[in-house]
């Protein structure tokens, strides 16, 4: 009962804002698919067809509802090699590889490495996207007449005023609706959708990729597939992280890590290259009401059918029109508490953040900036963590006391070692030490191993040794790698409280 409720909800709780939002993002997705077939080197159907099949097919295998999934230009500069040297058959078929490779990580569950990415890194990404959002609106804003400069301010003016009068209908629509009758009407000298690229004509239809199927083909893909893979789910996941907390709900991320591979698969087999969540065409979505899986699907349908029925209207769409969208998509895509927040977060979240914006600004490749912010995240985490640990000895009688505070592990060894010393160096040594370890914990072979070295030591100094308060884990840890002879040292676990 509980499965067809959310499968009601998901596709008819939502219809007249998810049908609306799908045609504004349909229309939005002309002109960015183009410009990433271009990036890539292929046809602008290749772009165009792929963002059809890959946003019908994820409204159905998907795990965020509401996310739009299309051709991006993340997944498009890693093919531009592969299709410069060997076309775009190869490209479909490394697109099948790709697809295929997304459903093995569904089932080993890589979904659950996003656990491992910051919200620093997050915000920073969001940032990054936001700024490359409106970089790429700059070459329509260049060169051009103040009748383009008119237009895009009257198309922000619509956006965010109409909905100070009505919700009834998203305002990116109306702008861009208004913008395109009044360009025709005008004969506005301004470029259109059509400047961009040749639209298709004709609908999608199924192919087998020729190449030949033997294991060259195979080693040509491969890398091609991995990386395309892998940036693909990256973006995917940190997207569907994004509309959730826009939506305050939540999804399902292995299914949506299938569900992508899934559609790029079947885009592959109707002449499309790989693609994969985007964050600017989601936020479109969300903004213009868009919440449930119909709104994916109708986008795609929409694109189908303007392509299909409408190319020449759709082709005199003004591209002022979606230069305002696109920047309304920027302004409402980037952080902008994170400003402020550079002076009230810690230092170390500051730094990851602005690293992670910097290395996708700079690169124009978000993988390689989420892992320099995971990177740094882990390095700053390790370092708070090593700087928490600590060591006080206390005399009395013939015994000195060692008790240790905190985590010991890779990063923290140095330090233990260091807190012992020599023993036998100190002006008041004592001839039995007890290391109580009862408030830390040993976490890898590293912590054990230099137990191992202080004890070692410290019995060839003629002291007795002994080890108390291990709690289970670290026990465990113990008696499974320690190489120190136990005969000479009491391991003790620490009493229950």
């Amino acid at each position: 009962m509980a499965a067809t409720s959310s499968f009601k909800d998901d596709w008819f709780g939502n219809i007249r804002k998810d049908v609306l939002a799908g045609i504004v993002v349909a229309l939005a997705l002309i002109p960015e698919a183009i410009g990433f077939s271009i990036i890539a080197g292929v046809d602008p159907r290749v772009g165009l067809y792929a963002s059809i099949a890959i946003a019908m097919v994820i409204s159905f295998t998907g795990g965020r509802p509401g996310m739009i999934s299309a051709a991006t230009a993340a997944v498009a500069v890693v093919v531009i090699p592969l299709v410069q040297e060997y076309g775009v058959e190869y490209l479909f078929a490394a697109t099948i590889l790709m697809g295929i490779f997304q459903g093995i990580a569904a089932i080993l569950r890589l979904d659950l490495l996003m656990q491992f990415v910051s919200r620093s890194v997050i915000t920073g990404f969001v940032n990054a996207l936001a700024i490359l959002i409106f970089m790429a609106q700059v070459p329509q804003l260049v060169g051009v007449g103040w009748q383009t400069y008119a237009m895009v301010a009257a198309g922000l003016a619509m956006i965010y005023l109409i909905p100070r009068v009505t919700t009834a209908v998203p305002s990116p629509l109306v702008a861009i609706i208004v913008l395109t009758v009044l360009s025709i009407w005008l004969d506005a000298p301004v470029n259109t959708v059509s400047d961009m690229g040749e639209l298709p004509e004709g609908l999608p239809y199924f192919i087998v990729p020729d190449v030949p199927l033997t294991l060259e083909t195979l080693q040509i893909i491969l890398p091609y597939s991995l990386t395309m893979a892998a940036v693909g789910l990256l973006e995917s996941l940190l997207t569907a992280q994004i509309v959730d907390d826009m939506t305050h709900t939540g999804s399902n991320k292995q299914r949506e890590s299938a569900g992508q591979g899934v559609a790029n698969v079947v885009a592959a087999f109707f002449g499309g290259m790989g693609g994969c969540a985007m964050i600017g065409q989601s936020v479109i979505n969300v903004t213009s009401g868009g919440r449930g899986r119909l709104s994916s699907f109708i986008a795609g349908l929409s694109l189908l059918i303007l392509l299909a029925v409408l190319g020449p209207i759709v082709g005199q769409v003004p591209m002022p029109a979606l230069v305002a969208v696109m920047i309304m998509v920027s302004i409402g895509t980037f952080s902008w508490n994170s400003i402020p927040n550079l002076t009230r977060h810690p230092w170390q979240s500051s730094v990851v953040m602005l690293a992670t914006v910097i290395m996708v600004v700079w690169t124009h490749n978000l993988a390689l900036g989420v892992l320099v912010g995971v990177l740094l995240s882990g390095i700053f985490f390790t370092g708070k963590v090593r700087s928490m640990f600590g060591v006080v000895r206390t005399r009395e009688a013939d015994t000195a006391t060692y008790v240790v505070t905190g985590q010991i592990f890779f990063a923290s060894v140095d330090r233990f070692s260091e807190s012992f010393g020599r023993e036998s160096a100190r002006p008041d040594p004592a001839d039995h030490v007890i290391i109580d370890v009862s408030r830390a914990h040993f976490w890898d072979i590293s912590g054990v191993d230099v137990l191992d070295k202080v004890v070692e030591r410290m019995r060839r100094n003629g002291r007795s040794v002994q080890v108390v308060g291990l709690n289970e884990a670290s026990a465990d840890l113990v008696d499974r790698f320690a190489m120190t002879d136990k005969t000479g040292v009491e391991i003790g676990l620490a009493p229950h409280p």
